[in-house]
């Protein structure tokens, strides 16, 4: 199920592990499609053109999400590396996000298992240090209201995170707000019944 509202990075964020001195550096940013991912993994690749591997996973949409992913191994064996990333940040409760570990091999050889766990591992401690933001589906919806329910009108506008963006005085009050697509249905009931039914409504549409 989509969701309307979820965690996002905020910032583009690095760090850094070693494991058995190979370094291990973590750069992750959001992204909100698989183009913006690609472009990012090119120009991460491109910092770190010397280094012995690139691997890199995304998300795009909400955490969790199945539907628009890409992984890559980048030349280590198959399955170390790109999968248990994208496993790790699909289990982070985060959406909208691309991760590229790059790896300078530091002459120990590390197996498969071991492998697994230092990209899971660069993933998780980066995860665990970068900042959130909360990334909001949010609606532009236009109400034409009579003059005495404006202040009314005004006050529950909190309780639905709603902005009022634009009013204009006429015969009625035509008001535009912005507000989360997840209160779009529950504030127009609460109008609604407010009004007596009197309220028009004219959804615009999402807002970047």
């Amino acid at each position: 199920m989509t969701q309307s509202r979820y965690p996002i990075p905020a910032e583009p964020f690095r760090c850094e592990i070693e494991v058995k001195h190979s370094r291990f550096i973590t750069t992750i940013e959001s992204t909100d499609t698989p183009e913006a991912a690609l472009s990012f993994i090119s120009r991460t690749k491109q910092e770190f053109p010397a280094a012995t591997h690139n691997c890199w996973a995304y998300l795009i949409g909400s955490p969790g999400s199945t539907d628009r992913i890409g992984l890559s191994d980048d030349g280590e064996p198959h399955g170390v590396a790109g999968k248990p990333m994208l496993t790790t940040i699909q289990h982070s409760h985060v959406g909208d996000i691309t991760v590229v570990v790059t790896r300078y091999f530091g002459g120990t050889k590390l197996g498969k298992g071991g492998m697994v766990k230092a990209y899971t591992l660069a993933v998780k401690t980066a995860l665990e240090q970068i900042k959130l933001t909360e990334k909001i589906d949010w609606m532009k919806l236009s109400i034409q209201i009579g003059y005495p329910l404006l202040e009314n009108l005004e006050r529950l506008l909190p309780e639905f995170e709603a902005e009022l963006i634009e009013k204009q005085f006429a015969e009625q009050i035509s008001i535009t707000l912005k507000l989360p697509a997840e209160n779009l249905t529950t504030l127009r009931t609460r109008l609604t019944d407010l009004s007596s039914g009197q309220i028009k409504f004219q959804t615009q549409g999402n807002l970047d």
